[in-house]
């Protein structure tokens, strides 16, 4: 629509908004919080996300740093030193309004955690925040690294390999189609082989997919490319797919918290790799795509638990049920 018929960005951009909001009122109507007889877990009170130990809120304040800095990148890009749409003045107003709220939100976490950390929290009711971290940073280099690529695609494959606009918008097309079986996949192979081998797998060959993005030249004919393309596509966002599926294994009352938290980090991503591809060539891009995905994938080995057993959550009548997450 956008390349066929006259102001074509406007109507497409208009007729996604129209289809959202229809689908805003269908969603509303029939989907629920959870499944019938089942119960819904909410936080104990709103605020910061509750951790549970001193050095999972230590970790906490380091992980909600990357998000300010991704804030800030975004303005710097709107700078004088970018695209100019903001004044110099305006720049460094936000940047301090950045670092103040960075401060505030610290503080504040640290007075909703307060009893948890002077007092303690029982074993029963205790999770891991480092496996929030880890899915950050999975989600950062599976969805951060597909918003950055579909953002650069189009202008790549129109200014250094000569494509036509119609042809570029196809090999991103190829890139964002794939979202449709890939993260559904990613998902349900969470649920069948293991939610931390089925993360790690689509990480690492994300790190082999976007490897060979790396090496593609203007040389190349237009289906090696869409093959290359159409690999990695599939494996990041399965990778995407596969990160959520972990998410409601933690502690179920924080779900919704905590994949608030793994979503920003997509932007986070995003925002880093685009930074990467402003000052250098789309192969330096690409590599550092593929080594990033490949140091998580490590992490990820290392160090994210497999779920398993059960969680503790407080019924509304006081009784602690157990959830299996095997």
């Amino acid at each position: 629509m956008a390349y066929y018929i006259a102001d074509g960005w406007r109507a497409a951009v208009a007729t996604a908004g129209i289809v959202s909001i229809l689908y805003a009122g269908v969603f509303y109507r029939y989907v629920r919080n959870t499944p019938q007889g089942a119960t819904y877990f909410s936080p104990k009170k709103l605020g910061p996300m509750e951790v549970t130990s001193k050095g999972d809120f230590i970790l906490y304040i380091i992980m909600t740093m990357p998000i300010f800095i991704a804030m800030a990148i975004i303005c710097w890009r709107l700078s004088p030193s970018g695209v100019a749409l903001l004044s110099e003045t305006t720049t460094y107003l936000i940047m301090a309004g950045l670092g103040a709220w960075f401060i505030i939100s610290s503080i504040n976490s640290y007075r909703f955690n307060k009893d948890n950390l002077k007092n303690g929290v029982l074993e029963l009711h205790r999770y891991k925040f480092k496996q929030v971290a880890l899915l950050d940073l999975a989600y950062m280099v599976t969805f951060g690294s597909e918003v950055a690529v579909v953002s650069m695609f189009p202008l790549l494959f129109t200014t250094e390999y000569g494509y036509s606009p119609a042809k570029a918008a196809v090999l991103a097309g190829f890139f964002m189609a794939m979202n449709l079986v890939a993260r559904p996949a990613g998902g349900y192979l969470s649920d069948k082989i293991g939610r931390k081998k089925t993360l790690m797998l689509t990480v690492v060959l994300s790190s082999v997919g976007y490897l060979g993005l790396s090496q593609i030249n203007p040389g190349w004919n237009f289906w090696s490319i869409a093959i290359i393309v159409v690999f990695c596509s599939f494996f990041v966002q399965a990778g995407a797919g596969a990160t959520f599926g972990v998410v409601p294994t933690i502690k179920r009352r924080l779900t919704g918290q905590i994949a608030g938290m793994t979503g920003s980090y997509g932007n986070v991503g995003a925002a880093g790799f685009l930074l990467v591809n402003s000052f250098f060539s789309s192969t330096i891009f690409f590599t550092v795509i593929c080594l990033s995905c490949a140091v998580v994938s490590v992490m990820i080995f290392f160090f994210l638990d497999e779920p398993k057993g059960k969680i503790a959550e407080i019924m509304p009548d006081g009784s602690v049920q157990l959830i299996d997450v095997s």
